[in-house]
């Protein structure tokens, strides 16, 4: 690898190379042969006795031990007794899981799980080994948001308009605090990745498109979490260790998640990679790798950039940890079996499922001299370094640390202000015609729309749950106050009233209406989109509709990234975008709303970090591209003071994306019901539960759904009948027949399963659509002939469901009479060859 030594990076790339944080202990470790319980090490000034330290416990450890400090398991796999037996260096959580399979379990059983898995990886080893306590790590990703009860801050997204490093810093450490009352060491965060293309469906975790932006912020996340390099609190008992992800070009891909980041190496690494090095010197201990790649090289299995530029370069010295497993793309590797990764850089493996059979692969290649030892020293080394410089030996039982004894701290009202705060200063006004804003409180409003009451909606994904939504209620949410329940509060305080009505309809005549729309949750590839058009013409009906009723309208988005909304801005009088804004939807009404006496409580300061399309089609729409022409550009923002009334002339409103005829209706992509599809689960008796998350069962367990990965993680649903029941895919609008794509001679329309089955049926297999459909489809011979052959794509002819003409956009019901195991990734209606009979 070359470096322009006159280019930007390499100023960074230096500075950050004379990086030295120095560990935490202060006395000799003893001898672990002698002494076969955990260490009580205190905290080092040094870094020569760290490293001591660290050399003299890998030198008591065994090549087993040695393995188990480099994979990490998800906590819904192993046991306490798991740890012990193997000696996991770390462990983590995954999106959705919780103590027990609960993700909703209250925040004493988080700390619960905490002491078990403590006490099981300090417990006394029969072999006389040292005991070596593990490192817990978890998604914190907007606040400690896989927590019932947790302060939810604004998306990075949000958090990036405000461009307050100091605001960000204070976020980091009240985010530190909450996780500590759970008793867990360490978050995956802060995402620094520099979205380029706002199709990405982690757009929302970026700061912004500006790689300064992204460098400053992000430096500020990791001395919120960690404290400040250098002083007394640095990795002390109220702060986390932090991570910076993903390592690097996560936000170059064109849009896709996990896909190719491509161009010149140097330009990329000055655009994708600048925000590392201000991260590292504020103290980084572990970076995380990416999922995607860089020219065609898998980042999991990159020599170059995770050893010679991350290391040699960057000078960083932490752990690098995969991402879920990650290592398990990279060519000739398996989730199981993939010396690659580690010869490459990477230190520890996530591994949630597979971590038995990787621990005996990595033996066994140790064992034959494919992985070195020195090179799972050096990995083990790092993993133990982390440890000691964040005092992990002498924290104690996590039940027993300060933080655990101040369960207060978990929503606090300090943090909820701080957030409410973060919420006010992210929000950007982008339209105020005749100076509607603020709004009067004495004044009847109507407050309407899909997220005007949905605390769900309004935090976004990785909120309780990995993709967030689904069945999360406001009841899921204490403390917690949606957009409408903050604006009811301060209009019923100054004797207004305010109107909760989510179709938009009215007894009373109001004064003015608030719609609050925008994006359902979604994490990662779930939210990757084709356009930026917003398609969902709901709040658009709603804001004609009230408009031609002569009441004004103030519009409020919520989104992840910014959005061709044209129509929006055109029909409503002011425009807000409020990203997603968390559980303190109370900071919303505060800039929507005068105060008790009629005077403005604060301005909008909030600018975007990320330009906003004038077009749908615009994805390389970022300030400096060749033809940069947004519809409003990077850091862009009214005030009510000095863009007062501004008018705005009509915006085009034509975008083909939503005006091409559909070519295909998606129903489910990557294992999820599409929006606004759901899945639900019937057993034998009819009695029907929903399935909003990733596993469940029938009432009379015939029907047993869970997560699986493709090629993604959870991108596939496992389907286990062992008796009659059904798999509904429900709520969708019928459209009109013929609306697809005209069918050619040689083609008709068709529905598409993306299927793997593992046990063919031992019965029946009905496929129909419901009310709606006239005839069943018999699956069971193409399953059979299936069984065992790997993933592929089922193709059911639509006249064989619906032969008087139509669709099945309205959803899919498919019934098993007996055992079938079979995986499901994608469903959707589309046009395709003609089929002989009725599957293929």
């Amino acid at each position: 690898m070359t470096f322009n030594p006159r280019s930007p990076i390499q100023s960074l790339l230096l500075a950050a190379s004379s990086l030295a944080l120095v560990g935490c202990s202060a006395t000799a470790i003893a001898s672990p042969a002698s002494a076969p319980t955990a260490p009580v090490i205190a905290r080092s000034t040094a870094a020569a006795e760290l490293e001591a330290r660290v050399d003299a416990l890998l030198a008591a450890m065994s090549v087993e031990q040695k393995v188990g400090q480099v994979i990490m398991p998800d906590i819904s796999t192993i046991t306490p007794d798991d740890a012990h037996r193997y000696g996991f260096g770390t462990i983590l959580n995954g999106g959705n899981s919780g103590p027990g399979g609960n993700e909703r379990a209250p925040a004493a059983e988080w700390l619960a799980l905490a002491d078990a898995y403590w006490d099981a990886s300090t417990a006394p080893r029969n072999d006389g080994r040292p005991s070596i306590p593990l490192l817990w790590a978890t998604d914190a990703v907007h606040g400690h948001s896989n927590v019932v009860g947790a302060t939810l801050f604004p998306h990075n997204v949000g958090l990036g308009a405000t461009g307050n490093a100091d605001l960000v810093r204070r976020i980091g450490q009240a985010t530190a605090a909450e996780i500590g009352v759970t008793g867990i060491d360490w978050t995956f965060a802060p995402t620094i990745a520099v979205a380029r293309d706002d199709r990405w469906g982690r757009t929302y975790e970026s700061y912004g498109e500006d790689p300064a932006l992204v460098s400053r912020l992000g430096a500020a996340m990791v001395e919120g979490l960690q404290g400040r390099v250098g002083s007394a609190e640095f990795l002390g008992p109220a702060h986390v260790i932090a991570t910076a992800k993903h390592f690097f070009g996560d936000g170059g891909t064109n849009g896709r998640d996990q896909g190719d980041t491509v161009g010149n190496e140097t330009d990329l690494i000055a655009l994708h990679a600048s925000p590392y090095p201000p991260a590292l010197e504020a103290g980084a201990q572990t970076v995380m790798a990416s999922f995607s790649s860089i020219n065609g090289v898998k980042m999991h299995g990159s020599t170059a950039f995770l050893t010679d530029l991350l290391r040699g370069q960057m000078g960083f010295d932490g752990l690098v940890v995969g991402d879920w497993n990650g290592h398990g793309q990279i060519p000739g590797c398996t989730n199981s079996n993939c010396p690659q990764a580690l010869l490459a850089g990477l230190d520890v493996y996530m591994v949630p499922e597979d971590w038995r059979a990787l621990h005996a692969s990595l033996i066994t290649q140790v064992a034959d001299g494919t992985i070195p030892m020195a090179r799972l020293d050096e990995a083990v080394r790092r993993v133990l370094r982390v440890k000691f410089r964040m005092g992990l030996f002498e924290r104690g039982r996590p039940s027993s640390r300060p933080l655990a004894l101040q369960p207060g701290l978990l929503g606090s009202p300090e943090h909820r202000a701080l957030a409410r705060q973060a919420v006010r200063e992210s929000l950007v006004l982008l339209s105020n015609r005749q100076n509607l804003l603020p709004l009067n409180p004495r004044s009847t409003i109507l407050v309407t729309g899909a997220g005007a009451n949905d605390i769900a909606m309004q935090s976004g994904g990785w909120t309780i749950s990995w993709q967030g939504g689904g069945d999360l209620t406001n009841a899921d949410f204490p403390g917690a106050q949606s957009i409408f329940a903050g604006i009811n509060e301060q209009v019923t305080a100054a004797g207004g009233q305010a109107i909760l009505s989510m179709d938009g309809s009215f007894e009373q005549r109001p004064d003015v209406a608030v719609v609050v729309f925008g994006e359902q949750p979604y994490a990662e590839f779930a939210g990757d989109v084709p356009s930026l058009a917003y398609a969902d013409d709901q709040a658009l009906r709603q804001i004609r509709r009230l408009k031609s009723q002569g009441i004004p309208v103030v519009a409020v988005f919520l989104s992840g990234r910014p959005m061709w909304v044209n129509r929006e801005l055109n029909a409503a009088d002011a425009f807000v975008a409020a990203w997603l804004p968390g559980s303190e939807g109370g900071g919303v009404a505060d800039m929507l709303l005068r105060d008790a006496t009629g005077g403005i409580r604060s301005d909008f300061t909030g600018r975007l970090s990320m330009s906003w399309p004038a077009r749908c089609d615009q994805f390389d729409n970022n300030a400096g591209s060749p033809d940069y022409a947004p519809l409003f550009p990077l850091g862009h923002g009214l005030t009510l003071t000095s863009n007062a009334g501004q008018s705005m002339a009509s915006l085009d409103e034509s975008c083909a994306f939503l005006e091409q005829a559909t070519v295909a209706q998606t129903m489910m992509r990557s294992g999820m019901a599409v929006s606004p599809y759901v899945v639900q689960l019937e057993s034998a008796g009819g009695e029907q539960v929903p399935l909003p998350g990733n596993r469940g069962q029938t009432s009379d367990g015939n029907l047993r759904v869970s997560p699986r990965d493709r090629n993604a993680q959870e991108d596939a649903r496992e389907l286990v009948w062992t008796g009659p029941s059904t798999w509904l895919l429900t709520g969708g609008t019928p459209v009109a027949a013929g609306s697809l794509q005209a069918v050619d001679a040689g083609r008709e329309q068709q529905v598409e399963l993306d299927v793997m089955v593992s046990a063919r049926p031992s019965g029946n297999v009905h496929v129909n659509c419901g009310s709606e459909c006239q005839s069943n489809v018999d699956l069971a011979p193409a399953l059979a002939q299936a069984e065992g052959k790997g993933w592929r794509t089922l193709r059911i002819a639509l006249r064989c469901l619906m032969p008087n003409s139509g669709d099945v956009s309205s959803g899919l019901r498919l019934y098993a009479s007996g055992s079938l195991t079979m995986q499901v990734s994608g469903i959707r209606q589309t046009v395709g060859p003609a089929i002989v009979g009725c599957v293929d």
